[in-house]
């Protein structure tokens, strides 16, 4: 082509001689020479083919990878064993793996500066815990406590006589188990009120009730004068007009241990023989069970951690394996699938064991960059165990870019000159990618979540090694393999064999002990069937003018349906979710659902400024504010404990006047003598009441999308009251917090990866249309992945965030090496740089897409719904990803580039008419 235009430039000096228009000629000599320049940043703006190329770092960064390709492909023995021995070194980091584990949830699985944190923290201060009058809806933290859902066969009444036997049965055998050699017993170890062990009244109530054959009304019901909340410990119940209780399915029971230091061990050997005990002596012909145990706030520390000290619930332990399993088989099959896609009939050009290595070259990956960070204290959370298959992934697209272009060059080179052209071409599109994963996920170690920071320092340091040994080991192997295809042996004895198969061997001997063969044509390797149909039947079929009507069609249809799955995306996070679905946690947590959701949580309100409660004009306000809680679609308004309430009755009936501050204090310590439990409500000092707090009750909370509204509606309400500064409490609102953030945190995180991957492929695609297209299609996405989870029943958590950071990233490869192998085409035509770029980098991204789908398909079928997941968002991103790859972006290029194509060109004309 450069010699016809030449030729061609030649005519045209001769024309324009005859015309004597010289200074023509000159300007010409400067259009021309622009226009076969290898380095467009050396030409004028005005005169340049295309004055929007942004590729000045391209071309020194090509000729770098080129003379390292050259490197690697003439000593390839140094690239190879120096990073073998540094994992080596490296890998030595999972010695202390076991002290660096830091699985506990509510550290890691949510936000570091939550709002429930520190109101907390004000709680703890405030209103601490008085041992000897135990509360659950006073305690700020879990505690120490196992529990059961005893729920009658075939549906009968918890009623009936022989099914409340069983049941006492059962509570009668709990509280006979001891430790320690039978010294210790349930009440040697129970929480204590009034100086008795806090039983499960509901079954004295129950014994009673059928005994003397009286009623029990319900949520409340008056029990020795004393009402009693029972929404929380009788599920399925039917009622009459009453509110008597006709019908009852199941029974909740607790055993409430002491939470302090000195019994902290003996509490942990009785949970777990109580476990023992449930899970081998569980069901009765009356009656079947599921249990849970929580151990100061451990709850899935016990499936988390790998030893049995740190567990209660043995069995969910060996469910946790499973992960290291999926792992493996992630290896397995993927080993399977590369052998697959890269092995080929001939003997000399299989590329089995450039399969095998290309695995390998992420394995050492992952063992250097995770034993780097386990050498210097990082902790390690339960979630970094999902890097490995973005790691794997990552390496498998890098393997497949890097034999497509070792596979277009001339076989009879020396190996040197081959490597050198396959780092030119290939280790740039790599580089993007590394450096935009590199970035967006060390800006992620500034996430809310530690499990997030955790999971973005591992990831982002072991993808740096990914990038290293790919250039480096894999690159070395590369060119090892490449001389044994130069001295044409065989793929696996490594003897020379003929290219030919001799006159006087049978078929069987060709096939066996002949291989060698290339494409005479053009002196490189044999495309593979799949690239011939990107270049002769896709390829072709894409760029058809209707074809592009309709893909743009379906475009605008796929975003429209993802902007409606967008609209209705939940949010929500089940605990129980992260436990095998044959778990005992997740069986417990799943009935604890069904039978007793009417009743949610007791929620505190705490005024948490000085107040003058004896200020009857302020009072009123405050209890005004207080009346807002109830009128909560999610609060009861019936069911309500406030210590001003009952200090305002008992000085009703004692004829007292508590409208005046001296007699409003001084009747305070007889009131907490009648009633203790309201004395832990109150932080008086002095003639200061510094902070209180009454107590509401949640109801209807059946979903973690209600938690979210539950929560949101809370503190509005404490918002908007003008009388007190107000603040709301439960437990369970550490973990709501993330509601507040994970959105936001998505969003961000998002935000983040756009602009890294603008930025980056702006300084190294040569034009910056293709850059911006790259970063709208991670927008694109983004939208349908999103969309299509919701359509999916997927809710929007803490640990999908992580998972769809994860997989997002893949958009990336996609996207930036077709837009890059599109740009660095060498045809003039929008169409035919489309094709060409297929033709080049259709298969690779097929195969990267189609391995990393067909190697983390084995989760689909996962015990644990956190894998399903896994599965359920990387296969979306994976499918769109290629979408948007080998479809939507080939046709807006095309489309794009048209304009300025038909613009240069008629510029060009006209330049030559003039002349």
């Amino acid at each position: 082509k450069r010699l016809s235009r030449e030729a061609k430039g030649e005519e045209e000096r001769s024309y324009m001689l005859q015309l004597g228009d010289r200074n023509a000629l000159t300007t010409h000599f400067k259009f021309q020479n622009c226009a076969v320049t290898t380095d467009p940043c050396h030409c004028p703006a005005t005169l340049r083919m295309d004055s929007r190329r942004t590729d000045c770092l391209t071309k020194p960064l090509s000729r770098l990878f080129e003379n390292l390709g050259s490197k690697v492909g003439s000593y390839p023995l140094y690239f190879f064993i120096v990073p073998v021995l540094l994992s080596a070194a490296l890998s030595g980091g999972f010695i202390f793996l076991e002290g660096r584990q830091d699985n506990s949830l509510e550290r890691q699985f949510t936000p570091t500066k939550g709002p429930s944190k520190a109101t907390r923290a004000f709680v703890k201060e405030n209103f601490p815990y008085n041992y000897s009058m135990f509360s659950e809806d006073r305690q700020y933290d879990k505690g120490s406590f196992a529990s059961l859902i005893a729920m009658a066969r075939n549906s009968r009444n918890l009623l009936d006589t022989l099914v409340l036997e069983d049941i006492i049965s059962l509570n009668n055998k709990i509280l006979d188990i001891t430790v320690d050699n039978g010294r210790l017993g349930f009440n040697e170890l129970c929480a204590r009120a009034n100086g008795e062990c806090v039983s499960n009244l509901i079954l004295e109530i129950l014994s009673y009730s059928l005994t003397n054959q009286t009623s029990i009304t319900y949520p409340v019901h008056m029990h020795k004068a004393t009402p009693l909340f029972l929404g929380a410990v009788l599920g399925g119940v039917i009622t009459d007009d009453s509110d008597s209780v006709r019908n009852a399915e199941a029974v909740k029971l607790f055993y409430y241990l002491d939470d302090r230091e000195s019994t902290a061990e003996a509490s942990k050997l009785w949970l777990k023989e109580f476990k023992k005990l449930l899970s081998d002596n569980t069901d009765s012909e009356h009656i079947y069970v599921s249990i849970t145990s929580l151990l100061m706030f451990l709850l899935f520390i016990f499936f988390l951690n790998f030893k049995v000290e740190a567990s209660n619930i043995t069995s969910l332990n060996k469910n946790w394996t499973l992960p290291s399993v999926h792992c493996y088989l992630y290896h397995l099959y993927g080993f399977k699938y590369n052998l697959f896609l890269l092995g080929r009939l001939d003997n000399v050009r299989n590329k089995v064991w450039v399969a095998v290595f290309g695995i390998l070259s992420a394995v050492l990956a992952v063992l250097s960059g995770f034993g780097l960070l386990l050498y210097i204290g990082v902790p390690f959370v339960i979630t970094v165990a999902n890097a490995v298959f973005l790691l794997l992934g990552i390496g498998l697209n890098n393997m497949f870019i890097m034999v497509s272009d070792w596979r277009h060059t001339h076989v009879n080179d020396p190996v040197p000159k081959r490597m050198a052209h396959t780092y030119k071409e290939a280790i740039m599109p790599i580089t993007i990618t590394a450096v935009t994963d590199v970035l967006k996920f060390f800006i992620g170690v500034k996430s809310y979540f530690p499990s997030m920071q955790a999971f973005c320092l591992y990831t982002s340091t072991s993808i740096i090694f990914c990038y290293i040994y790919t250039i480096t080991f894999f690159g070395a192997f590369l060119a090892l393999n490449g001389r044994r295809e130069g001295s044409n042996r065989h793929w696996l004895t490594c003897k020379r064999i003929p290219s030919d198969r001799p006159k006087n061997r049978s078929e069987l001997y060709s096939i066996c002990c002949v291989g060698g063969d290339f494409d005479k044509s053009t002196g490189a390797e044999k495309m593979q069937p799949v690239s011939y149909f990107f270049k002769d039947y896709y390829g072709p079929f894409l760029i058809k003018p209707w074809v592009k009507g309709m893909v743009i069609f379906f475009f605008v249809a796929y975003l429209a349906v993802s902007i409606y799955g967008c609209l209705h995306v939940q949010q929500g996070f089940e605990l129980h979710d992260l436990a095998a679905d044959d778990s005992l946690v997740n069986t417990f947590n799943r009935k604890d659902r069904h039978y007793f959701y009417d009743y949610g949580p007791s929620v505190m309100v705490i005024i948490s400024e000085p107040f003058p409660y004896w200020d009857e004009t302020k009072r009123h306000e405050l209890q005004a504010c207080v009346e807002d809680f109830k009128g909560l679609r999610i609060v009861d308004k019936g069911i309500f404990s406030s210590w001003l309430d009952s200090y305002l009755l008992y000085g009703q009936a004692n004829n007292l006047t508590l409208n005046d501050k001296d007699a409003f204090l001084k009747n305070l310590p007889h009131f907490f003598e009648l009633f203790p439990f309201y004395q832990q409500d109150v932080n008086i000092t002095g003639d200061v009441i510094h902070a209180s707090r009454v107590f509401v009750q949640m109801v209807d909370i059946d979903s973690g999308s209600m938690e979210l509204y539950a929560l949101k509606a809370l503190r509005s309400t404490s918002a908007d009251c003008r009388a007190a500064s107000l603040l709301v409490y439960n437990q369970k609102f550490i973990f709501f917090d993330q509601y507040d953030v994970v959105v936001s945190s998505t969003i961000k995180n998002v935000g983040v990866i756009a602009a890294v991957m603008f930025i980056v492929s702006l300084l190294l695609i040569p034009k910056p249309i293709c850059s911006f297209l790259v970063t709208c299609s991670i927008g694109s996405v983004t939208v349908g992945v999103t969309g299509f989870m919701a359509l999916w029943d997927i809710s929007l958590d803490s640990i999908s965030m992580i998972i769809f950071t994860v997989c997002i990233g893949f958009t990336v490869d996609f996207s930036a090496h077709v837009s890059y192998a599109f740009v660095s085409s060498k045809k003039t035509d929008p169409n035919a740089k489309a094709v060409d770029a297929l033709t080049h980098l259709g298969f690779p991204v097929l195969q990267g897409g189609l391995s990393t789908i067909f190697g983390v398909s084995v989760l689909s079928v996962s015990k644990f719904n956190t894998f399903r997941t896994f599965f359920k968002i990387f296969f979306l991103v994976m499918f769109i990803g290629m979408v948007h790859g080998l479809v939507f972006i080939p046709v807006i290029l095309t489309i794009f580039t048209r304009r300025s194509e038909k613009e240069e060109s008629k510029e060009n004309t006209v330049k030559v008419t003039k002349l």
